[in-house]
């Protein structure tokens, strides 16, 4: 019969008794730290037995927040659930309301919006290829991502006035015009980033070391995906060739070919390479909305009236935002307020799999999964 005991990380624990199950709590370190997850692993020696993802820890009610919030004002929410793809998140609300609304958004506006979401879409995705390295040891990467962000920082700064929490779109469009000679030198930027993200591509893809902490590690199957719900690179990366921006076209995406990036092994290196792959994608796409709104003019919004109704009726939304679907359910009876607006985010289904990952798996390979999974706590708190 095997006996267990439970510590936390950092608690002053004694030593393992010999032969018995350890039950150790990773995080929470402390209330306010930047995005709290905590693990219940259940330990035989440095091998994990079972492993249990327990969430809530930054839980802000956002969900209950949007309905004594008008319209305009849910956005600023909205913006901040996963506050690395701020610029998604808004959009898939202003979508949502739109929709209900019946408003047809300016042409200009949706190529706009286009551009600037794979922009967001890049920023995102280059925090987490600086970081991800630096969780198992590589500290150079961190650098030559935070280069090539701080050059997309800059032309979503001069759009939108905002460096992480953009509030640029509006229900019916954006919030203004883009500053003469913007998409000049928003191309130049993609251009700057496209001829210098081969530095990162290089110091880590084909790193001996990287590969060694990896490749067959943490590996999740396309079935196993597709149960929990996973999306986005997570899901892509185990073979689940599904991305809304192809298969269910918004914005001006069903104008534009989308390539899919994806891998078949599923494991902690396809999901770096899915993510680092998707970059080179998104600066195509980007690029190629610059050139289209070169060649239109109109307005970018639409004239709304002072107090914004939403008529009786539900609706949702959803979008391919950079770390999955995310989507929301609109039900209103004809308020200013949304009488329910419920939230479905990427991180919070992708980081269910931890249970069927972890478990297996050695405590050294356990940051290498976890990091892997590119969650955003905020995103799975909600």
């Amino acid at each position: 019969m095997t006996t267990t005991r439970e510590l936390t990380v950092g608690a002053g624990a004694g030593a393992q008794q010999l032969g018995a199950d350890m039950v150790l709590n990773i995080g929470p370190q402390h209330p306010s730290t930047h995005g709290v997850l905590r693990l219940r692993l259940v330990l035989d020696g440095e091998r994990v037995i079972s492993a249990e993802p327990i969430v809530g820890y930054m839980h802000r009610g956002a969900e209950k927040l949007f309905e004594v919030r008008d319209y305009r004002q849910i956005l600023v929410l909205t913006n901040r659930h996963d506050w690395l793809s701020a610029f998604s998140n808004e959009l898939g609300a202003a979508m949502a309301v739109e929709r209900l609304m019946g408003i047809e958004v300016p042409e200009r506006a949706v190529w706009l919006r286009t551009a600037l979401a794979e922009i967001n879409r890049m920023l995102n995705h280059l925090m987490f290829l600086g970081s991800y390295p630096l969780e198992i040891g590589a500290i150079t990467p961190v650098f030559y991502a935070f280069r090539e962000r701080e050059t997309l920082q800059a032309v979503m700064e001069e759009i939108s006035g905002g460096r992480m929490h953009y509030m640029f779109n509006q229900v019916g469009g954006v919030k203004a015009e883009a500053p003469a000679g913007w998409t000049s030198r928003a191309r130049d930027a993609l251009g700057l980033v496209e001829k210098r993200l081969p530095d990162l591509d290089r110091l880590i893809r084909k790193n001996d070391i990287f590969l060694a902490r990896t490749v067959g590690v943490g590996v999740l199957t396309a079935a196993q995906a597709a149960a929990y719900g996973a999306s986005g690179p997570v899901a892509r990366a185990s073979g689940l060739d599904f991305d809304l921006r192809r298969d269910e076209p918004y914005l001006a995406y069903g104008s534009l070919d989308v390539p899919v990036v994806t891998r078949t092994a599923g494991d902690c290196h396809a999901r770096f390479e899915v993510l680092l792959d998707q970059v080179y994608v998104s600066l195509d796409l980007a690029r190629q909305c610059l050139d289209r709104l070169d060649t239109i003019k109109g307005p970018v919004n639409v004239r709304l009236p002072k107090v914004v109704k939403a008529p009786e009726g539900h609706t949702y939304a959803w979008t391919e935002n950079p770390l999955g679907i995310n989507g929301y359910y609109l039900v209103s009876r004809g308020d200013k307020t949304p009488w329910r607006m419920k939230l479905r985010t990427a991180s919070y289904s992708n980081v269910q799999c931890l249970s069927t990952l972890l478990p297996g798996c050695l405590v050294p390979d356990l940051i290498a999964i976890l990091g892997s999974m590119f969650f955003v706590v905020g995103d799975i708190d909600k």
